[in-house]
């Protein structure tokens, strides 16, 4: 997951609302969203390459998101998979809290990655880039893409913004954040950051939803869940040039 957007305890109804964008190889292969036959509490999608998830919910209403951080200068042979970070959450009975604590004991092993996990009580930062450290979100509107919580890159402040947008909107129907999540618009030139990895490059992951042959936009998610713990968590899927694949939504709480 390449692109987040959360809004956390400020809305009306629902406790945590999330909106965002996995980008990845066409090639890698992917289970669509889905409640998992292993773990019947996880409802993700997953990486069937190494067996994570970029983002999930389970079935009491915890959540959690990864997202790498772009840094070529940085390579780190034989890490697990940035994917365990989520599911291992999502698999255990483990709170946000004791979860992030345990995180940054083994962030260290990880090649760079910042990952949010939420329960009915807190909602928690990890990141290991530049050195481990963990943030307890306020309420609030917070983004994320493949730099540091809050960054302004263009598409992240543009997201949080289309969502902060919705949620004072008051409005039922999510067609909103769909469209910004479909967003293919580029910033200019100077408004992008610099993460070395070239100018067209940056170029071409600038945009919400990346639309390439090889590489791209493969599922935008949208999650919501409300303070008892109910909710929902829908999933579009995209191939290679962009191609609508599916759409699945699973609902979130006890007996869902």
């Amino acid at each position: 997951m390449c692109l987040v957007a959360l809004a956390w305890k400020v809305h009306p109804h629902w406790r945590l609302l999330l909106a965002g964008n996995r980008d990845e190889f066409h090639a890698r292969p992917t289970a669509s969203l889905a409640r998992w036959a292993a773990s019947p509490q996880v409802l993700a999608g997953q990486d069937l390459q190494s067996g994570g998830t970029w983002a999930g919910t389970d079935a009491g209403g915890r959540m959690a998101v990864v997202t790498n951080v772009r840094d070529p200068a940085i390579q780190v042979p034989g890490a697990p998979s940035r994917g365990q970070l989520t599911a291992g959450f999502l698999q255990s009975p483990d709170s946000a809290d004791h979860r992030a604590t345990g995180l940054l004991v083994a962030a260290e092993v990880f090649a760079p990655f910042n990952v949010l996990l939420a329960d009915e009580t807190d909602c928690e930062y990890v990141s290991n880039y530049p050195t481990p450290r963990r943030i307890t979100l306020a309420p609030g509107l917070h983004g994320l893409s493949n730099g540091d919580l809050d960054e302004p890159w263009p598409k992240t402040m543009a997201l949080k913004q289309r969502l902060a947008a919705w949620v004072a909107s008051d409005e039922d129907g999510v067609s909103p954040l769909w469209q910004a999540l479909a967003d293919e618009s580029h910033p200019s030139d100077e408004r992008l950051p610099d993460t070395g990895v070239g100018i067209e490059l940056e170029r071409m992951l600038s945009p919400a939803f990346i639309r390439g042959d090889r590489y791209g936009t493969r599922a935008s998610t949208l999650i919501a869940i409300d303070h008892a713990g109910h909710g929902w968590i829908s999933e579009r899927r995209f191939g290679p040039a962009g191609l609508f694949e599916g759409e699945t939504t699973l609902r979130i709480g006890p007996g869902a």
